[in-house]
């Protein structure tokens, strides 16, 4: 763990309450998280105990009812609206189970259209683009639409669109829930050998053999951490 300070991500009595129809849901109560460049860390826990709507408040996607996150020393509710898109485009990549590629966009296009948007020119964009696709192994495919890859293949350039703008953190989104075990495993091993070569992951996920695979493993109930550990399982 950083110290005060230093830890890239920092959460402090982090609350987050919807209000339906006269109905308040405690989503998430007092919650405590500090993430270090370069650590790999997962959020577990069952259906329903505020797994993603964490993810979604460190992805900048929502903002807490009470509490303070701090995200590389800056504290986000301070950030202006447009600041806000910024920061989410320029420092944060995301990885949905879903996968979420445009259909009448090449895999090339698909990864750099979040390029596009920081007015990147088109030959850095390129480059991104390629070593990016070349590093999940999608580079033979640029050409193909998602209709024309597997489950598999379609994360994997969900990946390649998330690094290739070199972000601060890359946050996934149960990144397996809609593959089979030997494509979840695929991936699995891909997001291991980003944060090898230095990259910083928050992976939420219910299945505890793919927990095992980070440092450290927290556990969320209820919307309140009831457990963290490190993980020594996978180590190679």
């Amino acid at each position: 763990m950083a110290e005060n300070g230093q830890a890239l991500i920092k959460l402090d009595g982090v609350t987050k309450v919807f209000f339906t129809d006269e109905v308040e849901t405690h989503a998430l109560s007092g919650i405590h998280l500090h993430i270090d460049k370069g650590e790999y860390v997962s959020i577990a826990g069952p259906s329903g105990c505020g797994k993603s709507t964490l993810l979604s408040i460190l992805g900048l996607l929502d903002s807490p009812t009470e509490g303070q996150y701090l995200l590389n020393n800056r504290p986000v509710a301070e950030l202006a609206a447009s600041e806000r898109a910024r920061v989410r485009n320029r420092e944060i990549g995301f990885i949905f189970q879903s996968f979420n590629l445009i259909g009448d966009l090449t895999v090339f296009e698909n990864v750099e259209l979040p390029l596009t948007y920081r007015g990147m020119k088109a030959a850095e964009r390129k480059q991104r683009v390629e070593a990016a696709l070349e590093r999940v192994g999608m580079a033979h495919r640029a050409k193909h639409l998602p209709s024309q890859l597997s489950g598999g293949q379609q994360q994997r350039v969900a990946v390649a669109r998330a690094v290739a703008g070199e972000p601060l953190i890359l946050l996934a989104d149960e990144p397996t829930g809609n593959l089979d075990s030997r494509s979840g495993e695929a991936v699995m091993d891909l997001l291991r050998e980003l944060h090898r070569a230095g990259a910083t992951i928050c992976m939420v996920t219910h299945d505890p053999r793919y927990a095992r695979h980070a440092d450290r493993s927290i556990h969320v109930f209820d919307g309140r951490v009831v457990e963290e550990q490190t993980e020594m399982a996978v180590t190679e």
